[in-house]
């Protein structure tokens, strides 16, 4: 593979990366850049990637059935399908539905989670924060600023985010230029800004697992 569709094309039509091999992941598409690295330094070759379009973030309730679907489509396939979902706003329907299945998923209530540690996110007790991974500071317009419709009714941001007092964006790689473009982000929904590194955190954690 020598390059990656940017993400919004990778969101919204899909991705797949599926060769016979003894583990699939069924992840989120916005997680897909980070697995591939995470895949491509490690040469973890016996993990096969299905991703779901990153944009069923919107539609939370639309999770469960479609990680069912992948699962029911390719359980047969592989020794092994590891789910790269953790709940996802999906109040425990994903949780339910991969117990149901028997097969595996990542730990905590949503991926800022997981990025950042279990544990240390919740110390950080931050009822008030909005958080930006890379994936959704590259696609802060398409997934935040026109599909709340800020773009239309700029009103809507205090409406949205008045009870909110700081982005934090949990960056999974050094670049200034994202580091850049979250400010701008923070800027542009009235917060206050905090960059903070967690690299693949909990994601790299619990695919080294299945080594």
């Amino acid at each position: 593979m020598t390059g990656l569709p940017s993400d919004i094309t990778l969101a919204e039509a899909g991705f797949a990366d599926i060769r016979p091999g003894r583990i699939l992941l069924i992840a989120c598409g916005a997680l897909a850049r980070e697995i591939l690295a995470l895949k491509n330094a490690n040469g973890w070759d016996h993990m096969s990637l299905q991703c779901l379009p990153a944009s069923l973030h919107l539609y939370p309730d639309r999770i469960t059935a479609a990680v069912e679907q992948a699962v029911l489509e390719n359980r047969d396939s592989y020794d092994e399908i590891f789910v790269v979902y953790a709940d996802c706003g999906t109040g425990g329907q994903l949780a339910a539905k991969c117990a149901e299945m028997g097969v595996e998923m990542v730990e905590g209530p949503h991926c800022y989670a997981f990025f950042e540690g279990l544990d240390t996110f919740s110390e950080h007790n931050e009822a008030t924060a909005f958080y930006l991974t890379d994936f959704l500071v590259r696609q802060f317009d398409a997934f935040v600023w026109r599909a709340m419709g800020f773009d239309r009714h700029p009103e809507l941001i205090e409406m949205m985010f008045g009870n909110y007092t700081k982005l934090v964006y949990q960056a999974q790689t050094h670049d200034p230029a994202l580091d850049a473009k979250a400010r701008e982000c923070a800027a542009r929904l009235g917060l206050e800004y905090e960059y903070r590194f967690t690299g693949y955190g909990g994601l790299e954690t619990a695919l080294a697992a299945r080594v």
